[in-house]
């Protein structure tokens, strides 16, 4: 084969590669992804939340009162789980890509608990809650759309 077929091939492998890597870093976070939320000070509070925040609307008065409630374990859970805007300073702009695909699966995962739930609509919700710009806003909602079977 040529110099001229072999570099195709070689890139090829490459990004096959560097997407294996993606993958088994997504399989970490997947793994590892909110286990403070199994142990005190925050398994308690989640204990006596999860049901509440169930049966409310995402983003309501009411739901922003359970999050106040909240506080003291969420100010932990935040800072130990990066996949959080509060996690950061200058929030979702501070999260790399593969934390900001944690978050946007965290996100369709907590909407599937609400009966009114709605991924798109949740990032509508927190578009100004956390300041996603406009472009954010609009990859995260275009891959809503585009993921297969849900």
């Amino acid at each position: 084969m040529s110099e001229a077929t072999e570099e195709p091939k070689a890139h090829v492998a490459r990004v096959q590669e560097l997407l294996e890597a993606v993958c088994v870093e997504l399989r970490r976070r997947g793994r590892d992804h909110d286990r403070s939320k199994l142990l005190s000070p925050e398994v308690e509070v989640f204990e006596e939340f999860t049901g509440k925040l169930r049966g409310c609307t995402y983003g309501s008065e009411e739901y922003r009162g359970y999050l106040e409630a909240m506080r003291p374990a969420l100010v932990h859970h935040y800072r130990e789980n990066e996949h959080h805007p509060e996690h950061f300073a200058f929030g979702v702009a501070d999260m790399s890509l593969l934390v900001l695909i944690e978050m946007f699966c965290d996100w369709k995962a907590a909407s599937e608990r609400h009966a009114d739930g709605d991924l798109v609509r949740s990032i509508e919700v927190n578009t100004p809650r956390f300041g996603i710009t406009k472009q954010v806003v609009q990859i995260l909602k275009a891959t809503a759309s585009g993921m297969r079977g849900w």
